[in-house]
C-alpha cells in the first residue's frame, strides 16, 4: 500500500470511526428521519394535504424553511438570509461591477461555513454540559447490586438521549437489622418526558425516595409520601411519574408491591408459569391523597421477576414495528435457570437486534431479580 493510500485510509477511518458504509448510511437515514420529524412537528398537515401538485410542494418547502430558520437565534437568522441572498445573486449573475463573481460565491460559502461553525460550537458546549449531567445522573443510581443472601439482582438503563427520565434503585431499608428481618426495596420509575426536563425530575424523585425511606416505613406509606411530593412538583399533573415499587423480605421470600401506572412486571415461576403484577393505581403526581392498594406474592427458589419501562416494549425498528410485550413475555418464558445478569443481557441484546440502526426514541430500563435456590 502506497503512502497516499495509507493517508486516505487513515483519514477515512478517522472521519467514519471505522464504521462501514452501510452502517453510516443507516445512521444518516435514521438521523434524517428524526430531524424531519422535528422540523415538521408544527406543520398543519390537514391543511397542507388539501393542496395538490407543485403548489403543495412549494408550501411544504416554505414551511420547512421557516421551521429551520426559526430554530436559529435572531442574529443568525438575519445572517443566514444575507448568505442566501448572496447565493441568489450569484445564481442570477447579479453583482456590482467591481466585485468578481468568484468573490461573491466564496463570500456566500464562507458565510455558510461560519454559520455552521457557530452551530457546532453550541452543540459541543451543550454536549459537554449534557455529559456532565449524565455523569451526575449515573451517581444517583446504583452501579452494583446490593449483596442480599438468596437474591440475584441485575439492572441497567439506556437513555434515548444523553440523559433520561428513567430511574431504578435497589437497597436495604433496614441494613442494620438481623438477616431474618431485612427488607429489600426495589424501584423502577419513568418520569413523563425525555432528556433534560425528565432527568431533573428523575433526580428529585430519587431524592424524595431516599428521604422517605430513611425511617423504613411500610410500603403504602412510602408510596403515599412519594405521591404527595410528586403532586406538589408535577405542574398540575403534567409531569407525572409511573413507578413500580416493591418491598421484598429475603427471609420469607414475600414480595409486597405497588404499581403506580407502570407497565406490569412479569413474574416467571420456576415451573415456567408467568404472572403479571398488576395491583396499583394512578401514576404518582396525578391526584393528592391517593391511597395506593398493594399486592403480595410469595416467591420461591428459581422464581424470576422482570421489571421494565415502556421504552423496552415500544422500541421501534426501521419498519415502524414495535418490539411489543408478546416478545418480552416469550423471552421471559424461555428463560432457563440462568443468572439475572445473563437474562438482562439476553433481553437487551434482543431489543438491540430488533431495532438495528433505528434511533432509540425512549429510555429503556430493566431490573431483574431471581430468587436463588
Amino acid at each position: 500500500m502506497t503512502g497516499a493510500a495509507r493517508c486516505v485510509e487513515g483519514f477515512w477511518d478517522r472521519v467514519s470511526d471505522g464504521f462501514q458504509i452501510q452502517v453510516l448510511w443507516s445512521q444518516f437515514f435514521a438521523e434524517a428521519r428524526s430531524s424531519y420529524a422535528l422540523y415538521t412537528r408544527e406543520i398543519d398537515w390537514e391543511t397542507l394535504n388539501k393542496e395538490k401538485g407543485a403548489r403543495r410542494l412549494l408550501t411544504l418547502t416554505r414551511l420547512l424553511f421557516w421551521a429551520m430558520l426559526m430554530k436559529l437565534s435572531p442574529a443568525r437568522r438575519v445572517f443566514l438570509l444575507i448568505v442566501l441572498l448572496l447565493l441568489l445573486l450569484f445564481a442570477f449573475n447579479v453583482r456590482p461591477a467591481n466585485v468578481p463573481r468568484e468573490a461573491e460565491f466564496l463570500a456566500a460559502i464562507g458565510g455558510l461555513i461560519f454559520l455552521l461553525a457557530l452551530e457546532l460550537a453550541d452543540r459541543v458546549t451543550m454536549k459537554r454540559d449534557l455529559e456532565i449531567a449524565r455523569d451526575i445522573q449515573r451517581w444517583l443510581v446504583p452501579q452494583t447490586a446490593p449483596r442480599v443472601p438468596g437474591v440475584d439482582l441485575a439492572f441497567s438503563s439506556r437513555p434515548a438521549n444523553t440523559v433520561g427520565g428513567d430511574y431504578y434503585d435497589a437497597f436495604l431499608l433496614n441494613p442494620t437489622a438481623p438477616p431474618d428481618s431485612q427488607r429489600l426495596l426495589l424501584a423502577v420509575a419513568d418520569v413523563a418526558g425525555k432528556s433534560v426536563p425528565a432527568a431533573l425530575l428523575m433526580a428529585t424523585f430519587q431524592a424524595s425516595l431516599r428521604t422517605a425511606a430513611v425511617t423504613a416505613p411500610p410500603l403504602p406509606e412510602l408510596v403515599a409520601s412519594l405521591n404527595e411530593y410528586a403532586c406538589a412538583h408535577s405542574q398540575g399533573g403534567g409531569r407525572f411519574t409511573t413507578a413500580f415499587l416493591a418491598d421484598f423480605h429475603p427471609a420469607s421470600r414475600e414480595l409486597t408491591y405497588i404499581l403506580a401506572g407502570h407497565n406490569a412486571p412479569i413474574l416467571r415461576r420456576a415451573s415456567g408459569e408467568l404472572e403479571r403484577l398488576e395491583v396499583g393505581d394512578l401514576p404518582l403526581g396525578i391526584k393528592p391523597d391517593t391511597r395506593f392498594p398493594s399486592g403480595t406474592v410469595k416467591m420461591g427458589p428459581g422464581d424470576l421477576l422482570v421489571v421494565f419501562t415502556d421504552g423496552a416494549v415500544e422500541a421501534i425498528n426501521e419498519r415502524e414495528q414495535e418490539f411489543g410485550e408478546p416478545r418480552v413475555l416469550e423471552m421471559v418464558r424461555a428463560t432457563s435457570m440462568e443468572s439475572a445478569a445473563t437474562t438482562l443481557t439476553r433481553l437487551s441484546s434482543a431489543i438491540a437486534a430488533f431495532v438495528g440502526s433505528t434511533r432509540q426514541h425512549d429510555d429503556i430500563t430493566w431490573l431483574i431479580m431471581r430468587v436463588e435456590q
